[in-house]
């Protein structure tokens, strides 16, 4: 059976791949700090899998500790989601982000190395494309980023096709999603953001929860159908799927490969709001704000690679989304219970 290292696997997308990973028969370890995450994520994710996993708390900066996990189990790949995630906090606490994500991820390779492990999956965004000048957004688009944690995840990317160039007994794959959403289809596990959330679809889900008021949409004049910004959003279902495609596909190649995780479908967030409120039967109340800085108009992915790398497309439709997140949202409406 073949040990998998999650590091930040309690995260909203690492328990739902930790699901994916048991459930296909692997052994899973997560490694995770538990800053931005629960251990009752795990907790569930082992009872929906029928079966235990590994669970150790760390922090990928500390080296012995990450030397130890190596050392005790056979690990034969990790899946690293590890990392610090919100834009706005990035740009006020820039070094922190630094430090955290791309400091955490050279120690990360070193150890690997040392242990000789050398198949990674990496999470990484679509943030590294900044402000695509063409949509649909293929990987080949010239790489940018317009705040530090997009620099970090950038800055991680270009790290790990050096390590490739020098090492190329490497297996690399960079993971870009675009905007991952929904929940297992349990609601057992789902998005539970510290703090005010930072992206769209958690923050539907509390205020039809009664959590917050209403939703601020920040700009209603964009050259997009109703002006209003346009995504592509994924369920977060089929993004851990995409990470077990990832896995089988560094059993059989070498080399560095970046690839879209995303539908290729872009909505508006007006068109999210109302496909929220008619399949789960909520309202939403919402207001216009003004345009936030360094949001654009429209980003969708090219899935095209994927499809034919890894033999993944995504699969699960807006209706899914939506009534998934609410179904998360509504039999928990604190979270997982920090809140």
């Amino acid at each position: 059976m073949a040990y998998i290292l999650l590091t930040g696997g309690a995260g909203y997308i690492g328990s739902h791949t930790a699901l994916a990973l048991l459930r296909a028969g692997y052994q899973v370890i997560s490694f995770d700090n538990y800053s931005n995450s629960s251990t009752t994520a795990l907790q569930r994710v082992e009872q929906l899998a029928g079966c235990s996993l590994i669970s150790i708390s760390g922090d990928i900066r500390d080296e012995a500790a990450l030397n130890a996990v190596f050392r005790q189990y056979p690990i034969s790949a990790v899946v690293h989601f590890a990392g610090l995630k919100a834009v706005g906090e990035s740009t006020a606490m820039p070094l922190h982000y630094y430090d955290n994500n791309v400091a955490g991820t050279i120690t990360l390779c070193r150890v690997m190395r040392e242990c000789n492990v050398k198949k990674l999956v990496f999470s990484s965004s679509a943030t590294v494309y900044g402000d695509a000048k063409t949509v649909p957004i293929a990987e080949t688009a010239p790489r940018s980023a317009t705040n530090p944690y997009g620099q970090s995840k950038l800055m991680i990317e270009l790290i790990l096709e050096d390590l490739v160039n020098a090492e190329p007994d490497w297996g690399i794959t960079l993971l870009r999603y675009f905007n991952p959403v929904g929940a297992d289809s349990s609601g057992q596990i789902g998005e539970d953001p510290n703090g005010i959330p930072n992206n769209l679809m958690p923050f539907i889900s509390q205020v039809a929860v009664g959590k917050r008021d209403k939703l601020s949409v920040f700009g209603n004049d964009y050259p997009t159908p109703d002006g209003t910004g346009v995504r592509d959003y994924i369920h977060v279902v089929d993004l851990a799927a995409g990470h077990l495609k990832a896995l089988q596909y560094l059993e059989r190649y070498h080399g560095i490969a970046a690839i879209n995780l995303g539908t290729g479908t872009g909505y508006s967030v007006l068109e999210m709001v109302n496909a929220f409120s008619r399949v789960n039967q909520v309202a939403v109340p919402y207001q216009f704000a003004p345009r936030r800085p360094g949001d654009i108009a429209s980003c969708y992915a090219k899935p095209d690679k994927a499809l034919n790398l890894l033999g993944w497309q995504a699969e699960k439709t807006l209706d899914d989304m939506v009534r998934d997140s609410w179904r998360w949202q509504s039999q928990n409406p604190g979270g997982y219970g920090n809140s």
